[in-house]
C-alpha cells in the first residue's frame, strides 16, 4: 500500500476550494485542478509499504493526537511550489493554530522514525495542495497579486477534530485517496 497521514479538509468546506479554484483556473488555463476528494494537508507521505504497516502508522497517529485538542485553520494566502513565480503547484497556506499543526508533524515524524521509516526532511509548512502547473508556467507578480485577492476573506476557520491515515491508489495516471483509520484529537 502506499500511505500517507494527512489532515483532510471537511466536505463543507470543499465548495470554498472549488470557488477559488475555478477562478484560479480562470487566471491561469493551463493550471490542473486538485479533485475535492483529495484537498487534505499532508503531515507525511509514507510511500509504498507492507500492508501489515497499517496497525503500526494508526498507533502513531494516535500518540501524535494525544492532549491536542480539535482546532481550526483558516486558508489565507496563495503560494507555489517550488515558488510561485515558476510554480509546479499551487497551494494554500494555513494561519491559525498552526502551533498544534508543527506539533502533531513533529510527533509524527518521532513515530515514524521509530518504526524505521524515512521522512521528508524539508522545511515543513502547512498547506493545501489545490492545483499543478506543467511545464515551465511563469507567474508574474501583477498574476501573483489576482491569486492573493482570490483567497482574501473566502474562508472562515475550518474545524480539525480528527487526523487521518489514507491509502493512495494509482488511477489512470491519477490517484485515488481511501481513509484506512481515523484518530479523534482530544
Amino acid at each position: 500500500m502506499r500511505f500517507f497521514l494527512a489532515l483532510e479538509i471537511p466536505d463543507q468546506e470543499k465548495p470554498k476550494f472549488q470557488a477559488i479554484q475555478q477562478k484560479l483556473q480562470e487566471i491561469l488555463p493551463q493550471a490542473r485542478i486538485t479533485n475535492s476528494d483529495k484537498l487534505h494537508l499532508t503531515f507525511a507521505f509514507i510511500g509504498e509499504q507492507p500492508d501489515s504497516m497499517l496497525e503500526p502508522l494508526t498507533q502513531v497517529l494516535q500518540q501524535a493526537a494525544k492532549g491536542i485538542a480539535p482546532f481550526e485553520i483558516t486558508p489565507a494566502y496563495i503560494d507555489g511550489f517550488p515558488n510561485i513565480h515558476n510554480p509546479k503547484i499551487i497551494w494554500a497556506g494555513v494561519k491559525g493554530d498552526i502551533d498544534k499543526i508543527v506539533i502533531l508533524r513533529e510527533r509524527i515524524k518521532d513515530g515514524l522514525e521509530r518504526l524505521h521509516l524515512d521522512m521528508d526532511e524539508r522545511r515543513f509548512v502547512p498547506h493545501i495542495s489545490i492545483a499543478k502547473l506543467n511545464g515551465n508556467a511563469e507567474i508574474s507578480t501583477q498574476t501573483e497579486e489576482k491569486l492573493q485577492e482570490l483567497i482574501q476573506n473566502a474562508f472562515t476557520p475550518i474545524h480539525i477534530s480528527s487526523i487521518k491515515l489514507f491509502e493512495s491508489i494509482p488511477s489512470e495516471g491519477f490517484h485515488k485517496h481511501n481513509t484506512l483509520s481515523e484518530v479523534k484529537l482530544g
